[in-house]
């Protein structure tokens, strides 16, 4: 085949291929599904959004979606949140669960609460059906010293006002711990709190604890009251135990002194002896030289052994009369 006879297949298959690659880069089925919907939307918009690398789907199906629930909104809105990185569907279902629900609800509010983090759809669904959030048991203690243990409900609705900027179920619930410890703690006896538990309700929720939260607190209810420990007669049974503990290591102080003092006596005792020794021990001398000197007769000598001798004696016989007697008063 010579060129001329190609020539009208190379056609056909160039036109081919640019009609493919039209499809692909303009969404054309989109497109007709806008105007099928009603959607005002031109094409050389769609190739935009191709060239501004936004998904056309991403933004038109949410646009079709709002324009037959009603509302007003452009691509520019939907096309602006998208490169924001927002999710458009969500904030778009928001949208309309919010005009269903006669809840006022601006696309810059929602953008904004999405783009925030948090789940605007959810925060609608929540407006309209008040979410149950339950406590852990929280335990407080009365005057009269006895642990009560709480667990409360709380009834809280989604408040959109403030869900930008407003804290969390985790700030609601430590609140609500806060209000119920301070209501026992100050009730007289447990058996006020168990005779009268809305008594800690209502003190509870007179309290505002929904300020600068991103809800609207409408009940507090307590679910279960239990009794804990006795929590007074375990600090006084402590506190004896500490005080006996004192009283045991200043009395073992004062042992450890007394001690210290008796040894140190029957040192200086033993000291005295050797004293004692040892003036003994002077005495022959000072009587050979008395001797020498003859101030000390021979006689006198004589008389000063017999004494000594004497005494001795006496000394002896005191010793076995002592252990006489206590030989018979062990019998």
């Amino acid at each position: 085949m010579d060129l001329e006879q190609l020539m009208p297949i190379i056609i056909i298959a160039v036109i081919l291929i640019v009609v493919a690659v039209l499809f692909t880069f303009i969404p054309v089925m989109l497109w007709i599904s806008a105007l099928a919907a009603g959607v005002k939307v031109g094409i050389f918009t769609l190739v935009g959004m191709r060239l501004r690398r936004v998904v056309p789907s991403r933004v038109i199906n949410p646009l079709i979606k709002a324009h037959k629930a009603g509302l007003e909104l452009s691509t520019n809105q939907l096309e602006s949140h998208y490169l924001a990185g927002g999710n458009v569907d969500r904030v778009v279902n928001a949208l309309i669960a919010a005009h269903r629900a006669n809840i006022e609800l601006s696309f810059e509010r929602g953008a904004a609460i999405d783009l925030a983090g948090r789940d605007v759809l959810e925060a609608v669904q929540m407006s309209v059906n008040p979410k149950v959030i339950e406590t852990p048991f929280i335990a407080g203690i009365a005057m009269d010293g006895i642990e009560v243990k709480a667990k409360a409900r709380i009834t809280v609705r989604a408040n959109i006002d403030r869900l930008v900027g407003g804290a969390g179920e985790e700030t609601v619930i430590a609140r609500v711990g806060e209000g119920v410890v301070s209501t026992i703690g100050s009730s007289e006896a447990h058996t006020k709190v168990l005779e009268n538990p809305d008594s800690i309700s209502q003190n509870v929720l007179s309290k505002g604890l929904d300020a600068g939260t991103a809800f609207e607190i409408l009940s507090i209810d307590i679910a279960d009251v239990d009794i804990g420990k006795n929590i007074g007669a375990i600090l006084q049974t402590d506190q004896a135990e500490a005080d006996k503990n004192i009283a045991q290591a200043k009395a073992e102080e004062r042992r450890a002194m007394a001690v210290a003092q008796e040894q140190e006596m029957v040192a200086r005792v033993e000291e005295m002896r050797a004293k004692v020794v040892e003036a003994e021990a002077d005495v022959p001398l000072a009587l050979a030289e008395a001797l020498r000197s003859g101030n000390l007769g021979v006689m006198d000598y004589m008389n000063y052994k017999n004494i000594d001798a004497d005494t001795d004696m006496r000394g002896t016989i005191g010793k076995l009369s002592d252990n006489d007697k206590e030989d018979n008063d062990n019998k």
